[in-house]
């Protein structure tokens, strides 16, 4: 078993190339980019960011709804992925950013006015939410809208490495009441994608996902 943690940029390179090919996670970004597209604001974003975008499976899907899409990544090997996507696709309006969001250092030098800001699967990665989010808020326009998706509270059996370093999953009623905190408003929870696998001691089961959007107030 991998002594490496989810801060290991590393572990995300080595996975990148075969990333795409799970039909697990292909199907949860088809759920997730089409839950995202029925919440997304009225009128097309015009400074919209992804955080954890991976290789983009989730990101060429929303692109087409945005103006302008930056797509965020610490893993230089996911983005490398992204970016071939990028040229065959001839996708003009993203622009790949390497970058490790949940460290604010590295985030302080982003825009402060995406108006729409999403993300799937990241959030359980990043060790301190409250101050993620707060960092997360700064960085968006009043009015600007957000929405993210990960798995609700698990049984700690989700991920395949007992190492990994991660938050098994929220409490829908928790984490609203961090984003709030965090000066969000408007806050809804949805249920996007229900993923059945075998968990790490190999029992079958369903892992719900939600989507939860939230909106910057005006004033």
């Amino acid at each position: 078993m991998s002594e490496q943690n989810w801060t290991d940029t590393g572990r995300f390179d080595n996975k990148a190339a075969e990333w795409d090919a799970n039909a697990i996670r292909a199907a949860l970004a088809d759920a997730v980019a089409r839950a995202i597209i029925a919440h997304m604001p009225v009128g097309k974003p015009a400074n919209a960011l992804e955080f954890g975008c991976g290789t983009g499976l989730v990101t060429t899907r929303i692109a087409p709804h945005c103006l302008q899409l930056t797509a965020v990544d610490s893993s230089r090997e996911m983005l490398r992925m992204l970016g071939e996507k990028i040229a065959a696709s001839a996708i003009a309006n993203v622009t790949p950013l390497h970058l490790d969001f949940s460290r604010p250092e590295e985030a302080a030098g982003l825009d402060r006015d995406y108006d729409f800001v999403y993300s799937s699967m990241t959030l359980h990665h990043i060790p301190d939410t409250a101050s993620f989010l707060r960092e997360l808020i700064g960085h968006m326009s009043p009015g600007g809208a957000l929405a993210i998706a990960d798995l609700d509270a698990e049984d700690g059996l989700f991920h395949n490495d007992a190492t990994e370093k991660v938050h098994h999953g929220f409490d829908r009623t928790e984490l609203q009441a961090l984003l709030e905190s965090a000066g969000f408003a408007g806050v809804s929870f949805m249920t996007a994608h229900i993923i059945e696998k075998k968990n790490r001691e190999g029992n079958l089961k369903n892992y719900p996902v939600f989507l939860v959007t939230a909106v910057k107030p005006k004033a």
